[in-house]
């Protein structure tokens, strides 16, 4: 039933979802990038629930206070304190030990601000882990979301975020200004990354 109703909302509101999960992958990180507004987390549910898939979400602890907070646990929701300098990436890679399958969808950037620099607890979440990085997107212009490439860390962080950098290129935020890949923005994240 939840997977009709998420895909009839994203039909009257004039969303289309692309790719999937590949088939054999039964745990991941998933990346959703741009996140620049509140709507980016209900689109990206919505997509997860129409794809029968079950994730897991880190969200700063101060989401879980009322009226919300049992919401946001119900959809998969894990508190994390930003505050406290914690080893989320060993305690999130134990969970990925602990179940037969496991997505955890992180938005890189860590808040709908601009960010010069993604945050990097997904890409060591995942070396710990073993799994690999798909590649979720939301691009405005276009009313369209899903699934991209998977890709495989190597250990060379720098390395690799510029491989990832190159997917979102195109992917147009709800707030462009806000995305650190932005037409706007990408030279100056370019510039940074040297």
């Amino acid at each position: 039933m939840l997977r009709l109703l998420s895909k009839f909302i994203l039909w009257i509101v004039g969303w289309k979802i692309v790719g999937d999960i590949p088939d054999g992958i039964d745990k991941a990180v998933i990346l959703t990038a741009p996140h620049t507004s509140w709507w980016d987390f209900w689109i990206g549910r919505l997509t997860f629930w129409m794809r029968n898939r079950k994730i897991y979400l880190l969200i700063k602890k101060e989401a879980f206070n009322p009226p919300f907070g049992w919401l946001l646990r119900k959809a998969g929701g894990i508190p994390v304190d930003r505050r406290k300098r914690t080893n989320i990436s060993k305690r999130i890679a134990e969970e990925f030990k602990n179940h037969d399958s496991m997505f955890l969808v992180v938005t890189p950037e860590g808040t709908r601000s601009l960010v010069w620099h993604w945050k990097k607890g997904f890409y060591y979440i995942a070396m710990e882990a073993g799994v690999p990085i798909i590649l979720g997107f939301l691009d405005y212009p276009n009313k369209t979301g899903g699934f991209g490439p998977v890709f495989y860390p190597t250990g060379d962080y720098d390395k690799d975020i510029k491989e990832i950098y190159k997917f979102y290129y195109n992917k147009g935020a709800r707030h462009p200004e806000r995305f650190n890949l932005s037409p706007q923005n990408l030279e100056t994240t370019l510039k940074k990354l040297k």
